[in-house]
């Protein structure tokens, strides 16, 4: 009998055959859809990338916000079914999210960030006040994993730890409030510029900086496949956890095949430096 594949072997090969029939394509000059067709050297990695992952079609290249938007759901759907089988590692009411459209899912939702929204209202109200804070707190991250508070009977199951008489502040008790607790926000690029990395970064900065609890994961995922482009997001500490690729061994592997000898090293660095991941590393990533 055949050796059952892992979980997470099936769900990256279900990961990239969506791409593949959704938004990795080539042109009719057999130009990749996450490649810059005046790089040379972006074209070349990202026709490596497709030959390890499997066959493309040939189809026009989506527009950046259609590309960008069904790079999220894919990614989504990937944490959702791979973070739902490790619940046994960390029980609770978990919730996988992707924002609708271009909105994000703003975070003054969540418990850590919930006094936001009063900052909001009261920057409506007094144009010094918005003037002097700025809108950069209003963060919609593509992709948000949250818990749910647990009512006292949930917490109380094996024996009464908590009653009436203490605990009246934490966010875990459903009887304390009922804003969920942001685990993790995702930030999906499908291809990276250096604008967009600075965006990541900043965004990855106000979640530290705004936040009044638990810092959630700060992560990142993209479809680049130029080394250079992912070290402007993925180099640096403070700011974003790690950056997770969504094919970091096969680019790996076209790197050495095209003996780019730097794109290597920066790699290396990145991997050894505990700053870039593979897709795959991610759901065990948010058990942590």
């Amino acid at each position: 009998m055949a050796k059952k594949e892992a979980l997470l072997t099936e769900m990256r090969r279900a990961f990239h055959a969506r791409l593949l029939k959704d938004i990795l394509t080539v042109d009719e000059h057999g130009v990749p859809s996450n490649a810059d067709g005046d790089n040379k050297t972006s074209v070349a990695l990202a026709k490596g990338l497709i030959e390890r992952i499997g066959k493309p079609r040939i189809a026009k290249k989506l527009s950046g916000q259609r590309a960008g938007s069904m790079f999220e759901a894919t990614c989504a759907e990937f944490i959702q079914g791979t973070f739902n089988a490790l619940l046994h590692m960390r029980p609770g009411v978990w919730a996988v999210e992707k924002g609708e459209g271009n909105r994000g899912v703003g975070i003054a939702r969540f418990d850590q960030y919930s006094h936001l929204d009063e900052l909001e209202r009261l920057a409506r109200l007094n144009t010094q006040l918005a003037a002097a804070l700025g809108s950069d707190y209003l963060i919609k991250p593509d992709i948000v994993v949250y818990r749910k508070p647990e009512p006292d009977a949930t917490i109380n199951a094996r024996k009464t730890i908590v009653s009436s008489k203490e605990a009246h502040l934490t966010s875990l008790r459903e009887a304390n409030g009922k804003a969920p607790i942001l685990h993790a926000s995702i930030s999906c690029k499908w291809t990276l510029r250096s604008d967009r990395a600075q965006n990541a970064r900043s965004e990855g900065l106000n979640l530290v900086r705004n936040r009044k609890g638990r810092l959630p994961h700060v992560t990142v995922i993209l479809g680049e496949p130029l080394p250079s482009r992912i070290a402007s997001i993925a180099l640096g500490t403070g700011d974003i956890d790690h950056v997770y690729h969504f094919a970091l061994p096969e680019l790996i592997d076209t790197v050495k095949a095209l003996k780019m000898g730097d794109a290597e090293d920066s790699l290396n660095t990145m991997i050894q430096g505990k700053r870039l991941r593979d897709i795959s590393d991610l759901p065990l990533d948010l058990v942590v």
